[in-house]
């Protein structure tokens, strides 16, 4: 599988893991030195991310749009934009850019922001 391929498949497994509030598959994932930038501004490491996951999901329906993946030796960037449902049927949208480190071997997750519109 390409570089390409694996980045496209995780992408799949961290959106799959915030609509199920997938904990164990993001530990997974996820660098020992994650950090992501929620969107409010705050700035949560691995374990603090890891806690605002596990609860059940208030949104539904969360998809993927126009995603960009920019492998560069061993580090790559994905963008893409989000639409989703809040629990009352309200539309959401929003954009996310994880970042990728090839480490022993492995991709992970070692930065990520999400925006909301």
């Amino acid at each position: 599988m390409s570089d390409r391929e694996t980045l496209e498949g995780l992408n799949h497994d961290y959106i799959a893991s915030v609509q199920g509030s997938d904990v164990k598959r993001f530990e997974q994932i996820l660098s020992e030195d994650f950090l992501n930038t929620n969107p409010d501004g705050s700035l949560v490491d691995k374990a603090g991310f890891l806690k605002q996951i596990a609860p059940p999901a208030k949104i539904r329906n969360l998809a993927c749009h126009d995603v960009t993946v920019r492998v560069m030796g061993d580090f790559a960037i994905i963008h893409a934009r989000t639409s989703y449902a809040y629990l009352d049927g309200r539309p959401g949208s929003g954009r996310y850019t994880d970042i990728w480190a090839r480490r022993n071997a492995q991709w992970v997750c070692v930065a990520a922001q999400v925006a909301r519109s």
